[in-house]
């Protein structure tokens, strides 16, 4: 995607699809096999007691960013849900946010569970959260 306003129906599509995800007002400003970027702003819908972002925010704007990488990877054949999620609050998150996911693409024919990282940073490119979300990955079932 390269039109700014292409990433905005892609992502209210996502948020009509998944509609949790529409609380952080998240903006998917890159999708590809093997990568996303997603990013929220800073506002005062999602700030905690201390006006940082809350972390709960945080840890949506993970889930997100993992689910548009395994979207984007994932042969038709396979579906895919999270079982586990390890996060880490590094630093307080005073700024705006973006996530990023890498997934190296595994042997889809033997891979059962598959742990995607999730890194997000502030715009000081300060990383401000690190996350696993552990996914099953498992033949889709005959229609």
């Amino acid at each position: 995607m390269s039109n700014p306003d292409g990433h905005a129906l892609f992502t209210k599509a996502v948020c009509q699809t998944a509609p949790y995800f529409s609380t952080i007002d998240p903006l998917v400003e890159e999708i590809r096999p093997g990568y996303s970027r997603v990013s929220m702003k800073k506002t005062k819908e999602v700030h905690n007691h201390i006006q940082t972002v809350h972390a709960i925010a945080m840890a949506n704007l993970c889930e997100l960013a993992m689910g548009m990488a395994i979207e984007a990877s994932i042969p038709e054949d396979k579906r895919w849900i999270p079982f586990n999620m390890n996060i880490s609050y590094l630093k307080k998150a005073e700024t705006d946010l973006t996530a990023t996911c890498h997934l190296e693409t595994p042997d889809w024919t033997t891979i059962k569970d598959l742990p995607l990282n999730i890194s997000v940073k502030d715009t000081n490119d300060v990383e401000v959260v690190t996350a696993t979300i552990t996914l099953r990955i498992s033949d889709k079932k005959k229609k």
